[in-house]
């Protein structure tokens, strides 16, 4: 006998049930299957897994609070009088130990996943300690620090890839995105503009990129388990700079943006519409729920952001807010009745 969520029991139930309506299986197979699981009455996978954020939370609070014994802030000020060199090979070592330490647990209890994981984050946020004090033991005063970020994209990448650890490949992606970001500013002397490009629109491209590079990687077997994650990081970057560009289209000053008509922002929010529906279409021709979720998700963000900045002062606050209402309880309904789609009468999904 196994143990399963409420969600996984309510769904092996209905499907237990359909096989023995349609005579595949007797109702005695169906006893049995039913016999062969248990249903969790609380999710402790859920508690496991936020206990153990909480933990990792409050370990810094408690890494905050010796700020405030004297004893121990003389203590750590004779510590990080040590040279940078010293203080960056220190976390470069526990780094280590911690990523040795979470593969070897991960092998040994892999059933144990989020607190796994949680070692895992630990390395991660020693690996950014080492490459910080590595920045200020080399430093020369050029400015030029994303190339230390490129650095940390290049452990974490080959660490994420070796490991096969999400989480690690998660920062791999997050510390890419901050090379881009800051690479191209030092590269445009810190001015709003690289190539013509402000950063929205620069995190288009890059998002682009990402996403496609992401479904390269499921051509791939070694590469399947990232193939996900690649795609969900570089449709949020994609998206997300399409809603700010869709916005603030391609201005680098404030100024410029506040004497902007409307009308000039149009082309950008049209291009976030088809991108959005681009992806909608794509997901539903190749069945990928990544692409129609986040395009669907982004259509109707950007149909609202849309009616914010048409009708927010054009329409009286009541039939504004009434027009919303409406509009979001039959896009409600419409919902409800797909999620209802295909299940008998009386029964639910949990």
């Amino acid at each position: 006998m196994f143990t399963v969520t409420k969600r996984v029991g309510t769904a092996l139930k209905k499907a237990i049930s359909e096989w023995q309506t349609s005579g595949l299986i007797s109702s005695e197979k169906a006893q049995e299957l039913i016999s062969s699981h248990t249903v969790m009455s609380f999710n402790w996978g859920r508690l496991a897994k936020y206990t153990f954020w909480m933990a990792i939370f409050c370990l810094i609070l408690s890494a905050n609070a010796l700020l405030f014994d004297e004893a121990l802030v003389r203590l750590i000020k004779k510590v990080f009088n040590t040279p940078d060199i010293v203080k960056c090979v220190s976390l470069g070592v526990l780094s280590a130990a911690l990523y040795a330490f979470g593969i070897f647990r991960r092998r040994k209890v892999s059933e144990r996943i989020y607190s796994n994981e949680a070692i895992l984050f630990l390395g991660v946020m020693s690996t950014a300690g080492a490459v910080f004090f590595l920045g200020k033991a080399i430093d020369t005063g050029s400015g030029h620090f994303s190339l230390l970020v490129l650095l940390s994209f290049l452990i974490y990448a080959c660490l994420g890839f070796l490991f096969r650890s999400k989480l690690i490949w998660i920062f791999a992606l997050l510390s890419l995105g901050s090379w881009f970001a800051s690479e191209t500013a030092y590269q445009s002397g810190w001015g709003a503009y690289y190539l013509g490009m402000n950063f929205p629109l620069r995190f288009v491209l890059f998002g682009f990129v990402l996403t496609a590079v992401g479904f390269v990687f499921s051509s791939y077997v070694r590469l399947q388990e990232l193939y996900k994650i690649t795609v969900v990081i570089g449709y949020l970057y994609l998206f997300t700079a399409l809603w700010l560009l869709s916005i603030y289209g391609n201005y680098g000053e404030i100024g410029n943006w506040y004497q902007a008509k409307q009308f000039e922002l149009v082309h950008w929010a049209i291009l976030f519409g088809l991108v959005a529906i681009g992806t909608v279409v794509h997901g539903v021709k190749f069945d990928v729920d990544i692409s129609r979720g986040f395009g669907i998700t982004f259509l109707f963000i950007n149909f609202y952001t849309r009616y914010f900045e048409y009708f927010w002062d054009a329409i009286h606050k009541s039939l504004f807010f009434a027009i919303l209402g409406i509009s979001l309880w039959i896009i409600g309904s419409k919902a409800e009745r797909i999620w209802h789609l295909g299940q008998r009468p009386g029964t639910h999904k949990e």
